[in-house]
């Protein structure tokens, strides 16, 4: 059987049909890589870079369509870097990221030619949200098809109406079973940790009530399951992914 995924309401895609494409620059591997997970959750293919130098030589061979660039970085400033990437780039929106919040550093910032910028500390989502709006301006790429359907299988999930079917049978779920499905469905095939899914569905480390996850899959289990070919499955000691039934 096969699977068809549709991503979730505000995705885009290139132009072309490809994912969008998005660098990431920041000396931070730590926030670089939270970032670039949040990126991919939403379907978008992403590089990094931990310095200017680097940042450069990623875009000439990735050619993304948004960049997120740290004003300050380990060898030489984000507005450096900038006016190297607008050379090889000079239409790519660019987000810059700074911990410094004075008036004159967004001037600055936007002076040099960034689109937009976002102060840390941050959330997620308004990045997220941000880029959105960068790529969407930029002309680059369009919104999906059916973007607020997740297909897998014979199971159907739609993000705008919160209506779920499984054979074109209704099922019921609660807002907390609704999110964990969603992001099982984001991710097909792909095996999610308790920890994943605790910081995705939940927002904050439950610390030693991560069978909390395991209590939410055994409703969705009952669910969807129910009668029928699994579709959730369980690898033991690496986490839960949802697949087509057999």
């Amino acid at each position: 059987m096969t699977t068809t995924t549709a991503r979730h309401r505000g995705d885009l895609r290139r132009t072309g049909g490809g994912p969008v494409r998005v660098l990431v620059v920041d000396d931070e591997s730590s926030l670089t890589e939270l970032l670039s997970m949040a990126l991919r959750y939403e379907g978008w293919e992403v590089r990094s870079a931990g310095d200017g130098a680097g940042a450069v030589r990623a875009a000439r061979a990735f050619r993304p369509d948004a960049v997120v660039l740290d004003v300050m970085l380990p060898d030489i400033d984000g507005l450096t870097v900038l006016g190297r990437l607008r050379r090889e780039l000079p239409d790519v929106p660019v987000l810059f990221l700074t911990a410094r919040d004075a008036v004159e550093d967004r001037i600055a910032g936007l002076t040099a030619g960034g689109d937009d910028y976002v102060t840390k500390p941050f959330s997620l989502e308004e990045v997220v949200a941000r880029l959105r709006g960068l790529i969407r301006r930029s002309g680059t790429a369009a919104a999906a098809r059916d973007e607020s359907l997740l297909v897998v299988g014979d199971l159907t999930l739609d993000e705008d109406s919160h209506e779920v079917t499984r054979g074109g049978t209704s099922i019921h779920l609660t807002a907390t079973e609704f999110e964990l499905l969603r992001y099982l469905m984001r991710n097909p095939r792909r095996v999610l940790s308790k920890a994943q899914i605790l910081d995705r569905v939940w927002s904050y480390d439950f610390g030693g009530q991560a069978n909390v996850v395991e209590l939410y899959i055994s409703y969705l289990r009952r669910k969807i399951d129910a009668g029928r070919s699994p579709m959730i499955h369980t690898r033991r000691g690496a986490g839960y992914l949802i697949k087509p039934g057999e």
